[in-house]
């Protein structure tokens, strides 16, 4: 594998978690395989690896994106991210007010929803 890749892998890990990165690995196939390598080299080891922003501003950046493009399938990993990102529950809901005045208040209010029940099966898991 190319160094992106390797670095790519490493940010992945840190910002989601082996287990994340464990199950998505045990699933991929020939069908997904090249694009999860593209993903790993370009949104992991280009973007999350670069220096530019704190990890906790990308992740702000990423889920503020993600609901203002409608993305929502990906907002709940995003969300348990910010437990690596540094990025609290405040950041959150400050990005998504800024998705509620610049993209529309019916993302804004999906983005929440998800946030909110993340956060409980996040905060529930501790209590285990």
């Amino acid at each position: 594998m190319s160094e992106r890749y390797e670095t790519g892998m490493a940010v992945r890990r840190a910002v989601l978690g082996d287990a994340h990165v464990d199950r998505a690995e045990a699933n991929k196939g020939d069908v997904d395989s090249s694009f999860q390598s593209l993903i790993t080299e370009a949104a992991w080891g280009t973007v999350w690896a670069s220096d530019g922003i704190t990890p906790r501003d990308r992740s702000m950046i990423t889920l503020a994106l993600l609901a203002a493009l409608g993305n929502f399938e990906e907002i709940a990993m995003h969300i348990r991210a910010t437990a690596r990102t540094g990025a609290s529950k405040r950041d959150v809901l400050e990005a998504f007010q800024h998705v509620a005045i610049y993209a529309g208040v019916p993302r804004a209010n999906h983005a929440l929803k998800i946030a909110k029940a993340t956060y409980a099966e996040m905060e529930e898991a501790t209590d285990d």
